[in-house]
């Protein structure tokens, strides 16, 4: 039997995508730039199939891509060539929400909007949030260890993770789905799957914590003038603001071109040389004590408050339509990183002169999250030196104690970069789980590491 009539005998004639014309689109990821030709995309509904899908491949020798929303921005969810593509969202599988334990069970290809609206009947919340919340999938955020505009209150996807079902390279299930609150009985298993971009197991359901729901909400922009002035107002903010719940910056090339992508108005009269976005949220309106503890901080030369729906989504929209405006310029170079805090001015003043440094002409786009020293550089205008600039970024990032990925995983765009966020030792142990785990490399070849 060869391998496209074993998985149809999985999932269903179907459900097995051969044409190209169907299988465009599980081809190419969401920037455009990483693509490759699947030997057929494969959608199975439950754990029983993925697992047979696996073993499948495994006995025909070849490498299976795990993709959910295909949001990820490294290449990390789309065939280098010649693999299988198993699509997860079909997973979508939501379970009632537990009220006495704050918990829910999803499917892997539940897309975080769906979650959202699930957790929010009950009166519960999703600590996670992200732009992409309409098509990123609950097993993507977990593969990725996202993170999101809430770190700041709720951690990224890993913290809200207390139970995981697998499926192993060989087949072979791992289901822990109990959402103990403690649980001391050796290896973390589920901290160990989340953030492992899909090489060590597939994830088809998770079990996960949910937060409250604050209904009520203040969001403000201030315009600052540094980006010194807005890292030195957070330590101040965090204490006297337990609601906050966002810290976002920008600065004004990307404030820019989302005005013009959008036809958005101009938030202040002025250019500033930095923005930050903050939002408070509570059960009851945290309007005066955001304006209060922002008062007349250093660095701060104009602020915009508003405590409604309408102005709040008005602000948001100079943050959230960043991607999509940089994208309409054309195919960009996109990392994200992160430095610590106090090095995030260093990082800001530092890109353009080593990007432009390798390639004149190139135009950088920053943003990002300043509580985690979390920055999207998006580069345009890079036409055949992506990977020089590439290398311009990560080694300055490198040179401020930072890591090549913060939130998007390091996929197959950075895998050849890996060493500078992690030593020799660090790197030869995690190949060692992933050789212990997934001894023939089923899994994402090439994808965190190097292909070899």
């Amino acid at each position: 039997m060869g391998l496209l009539e074993a998985l149809r005998g999985v999932v269903g004639a179907e459900h097995v995508l051969v044409e190209n014309d169907l299988k465009a689109s599980y081809e190419t990821d969401w920037t455009g730039r990483f693509t490759g030709r699947a030997v057929a995309v494969v959608r199975p509904r439950t754990t029983e199939q993925v697992a047979g899908v696996l073993r499948a491949c495994g006995a025909a020798g070849v490498g299976v891509v795990v993709q959910g929303g295909n949001t990820s921005l490294v290449g990390g969810a789309v065939p280098a060539g010649g693999e299988v593509v198993l699509s997860l969202t079909r997973l979508t599988d939501l379970g009632e929400v537990d009220r006495a334990a704050g918990q829910v069970t999803a499917g892997a290809g539940v897309t975080l909007a769906a979650l959202q609206a699930h957790a929010r009947a009950a009166d519960l919340d999703v600590g996670v949030d992200l732009a992409a919340r309409d098509s990123a999938t609950v097993g993507g955020l977990v593969a990725t260890n996202a993170g999101g505009i809430r770190v700041l209150r709720y951690g990224s996807m890993r913290a809200q993770v207390v139970g995981l079902e697998a499926v192993l390279a060989d087949g072979s299930v791992l289901s822990r789905m109990a959402g103990l609150a403690k649980d001391g009985t050796g290896y973390d298993l589920v901290g160990l799957l989340a953030g492992s971009e899909g090489t060590l197991a597939v994830v088809t359901a998770v079990r996960l914590r949910l937060v409250p729901r604050m209904r009520s909400r203040a969001v403000a922009l201030l315009a600052m003038d540094s980006t010194e002035a807005a890292v030195a107002l957070l330590p101040g903010l965090r204490e006297a603001l337990p609601t906050l719940s966002a810290a976002e910056l920008f600065y004004a090339p990307g404030l820019a071109l989302v005005r013009a992508h959008g036809g958005l108005p101009a938030p202040f009269p002025e250019d500033h040389p930095a923005y930050l976005l903050l939002e408070c949220s509570d059960r009851h309106d945290p309007t005066a004590q955001l304006v209060e503890a922002v008062g007349e901080a250093p660095g701060l030369v104009d602020a915009r408050v508003a405590d409604d729906a309408a102005g709040q989504r008005a602000l948001w929209a100079y943050r959230e339509t960043h991607t999509g405006a940089i994208s309409a310029q054309g195919v960009p170079v996109k990392l994200d990183v992160s430095v610590p805090t106090a090095s995030l001015p260093a990082l800001v003043a530092g890109l353009e002169p080593a990007i432009v440094g390798v390639c004149p002409g190139a135009r950088p786009i920053v943003f990002g999250h300043v509580n985690e020293g979390n920055l999207h550089v998006n580069v345009l205008d890079t036409g055949e030196l992506h990977e020089q600039v590439t290398e311009a970024v990560l080694r300055l990032v490198a040179s401020l104690e930072g890591s090549i990925s913060s939130e998007h995983g390091v996929g197959r765009a950075k895998a050849a970069w890996l060493q500078l966020s992690r030593s020799p030792v660090e790197i030869a142990a995690m190949r060692a789980v992933k050789t212990a785990l997934d001894p023939t490399g089923l899994l994402n070849p090439g994808v965190l590491f190097p292909a070899s």
